[in-house]
């Protein structure tokens, strides 16, 4: 609605999809030690940060086509094999 119909300008040379994705990735950013992630894992049902960002992303199709994720890339997932939730 801000955008009063209008596309999204592209600032940075980035999109409006692109930073929407760079931003929930930058929400999770931090460091973690070895044994902090040890003891993470081993008594926190949440995921460490790393996976809280490119596990629920590789499931989105709006993501590939934001970065022009291609089959060969490392996080590539084919489509069939994405998790869908609705």
């Amino acid at each position: 609605m801000s955008l009063n119909g209008k596309p999204a300008p592209v600032i940075d040379g980035l999109t409006a999809d692109q930073r929407f994705f760079l931003s929930f990735a930058q929400a999770w950013r931090g460091e973690q030690r070895d044994d902090a992630i040890k003891t993470q894992v081993a008594s926190d049902p949440h995921s460490p940060r790393r996976y809280r960002i490119i596990g629920p992303l590789r499931n989105l199709d709006a993501w590939y086509a934001a970065f022009d994720i291609k089959p060969g890339s490392k996080f590539y997932i084919p489509p069939e094999q994405r998790v869908r939730i609705w």
